[in-house]
């Protein structure tokens, strides 16, 4: 059978190509997917070295996962905060979006604006202490995953509506990265709405972030940011 296999991040700039076809027999699992691109692409080290996670199909899975022919494989380098600028689907209440422009956080707020709302809570994640952040998604996936983390804590909050875009790309000092709005009847669960999705989309979208500083006569360093593996199911 044959997969198609997608690099991100630290495992794209290694593997020199962001993804590869793999031939493998029926029955293989992810694990085994990951040892023939490690051989393929000279990535041994890193893979023994990453709590890598996996995504088939964009759903993330653990590593005895089996594949069929046809699949999608993702391998998920730690998380560190995802084609741009896709609208959000089905739920009316529910806004998510990657995008590769910058952020409008007064739109943003303004979309959650319900008559029922009595309060609105913001949160905007921004660049600092150094020249720019590059982030890198998986998009198509990080985007159902914001969606799905603001309709549970739509439920579990009881919020009106919410909302929350993340950008791609180059990130300049003083720019907003990411931007969470949770509308409610009351300020407790706005708040409780709002810090429960941020928390939940940096440690679960499949986003990465690289810090670019100055270094003086020697130009720019650049540095992939450790994160938090992401869930296996």
């Amino acid at each position: 059978m044959r997969i198609r296999v997608r690099l991100f991040a630290i495992l794209r700039e290694r593997a020199g190509r962001a993804e590869l076809d793999l031939d493998l027999p029926e029955g293989a699992t992810a694990s085994d997917a990951l040892a023939a691109v490690a051989a393929d692409t000279g990535l041994g080290r890193i893979a023994e070295e990453m709590p890598l996670g996996f995504a088939i199909n964009r759903e993330y899975r653990d590593g005895a996962a089996t594949l069929a022919d046809g699949d999608e494989l993702a391998l998920i380098p730690p998380v560190s905060g995802g084609d741009a600028g896709h609208e959000a689907r089905t739920d009316p209440r529910v806004h998510a979006r990657i995008a590769a422009e910058p952020l409008e956080p007064g739109r943003l707020i303004e979309s959650v604006g319900r008559p029922t709302a009595g309060a609105i809570v913001s949160f905007c994640g921004t660049t600092r202490d150094v020249a720019r952040l590059d982030y890198e998604a998986y998009p198509e996936m990080a985007e159902e995953r914001i969606r799905e983390i603001l309709a549970e804590a739509i439920e579990r909050h009881s919020l009106e509506a919410a909302a929350a875009e993340h950008r791609v790309g180059a990130v300049p000092l003083g720019e907003p990265s990411v931007v969470v709005a949770a509308a409610a009847a009351h300020r407790e669960q706005a708040f409780a709405g709002a810090r429960e999705a941020i928390d939940r989309i940096k440690a679960e979208a499949p986003i990465w972030k690289r810090e670019v500083s100055e270094d003086g006569a020697r130009g720019e360093r650049a540095e992939w940011v450790s994160g938090s593996r992401p869930p296996a199911a």
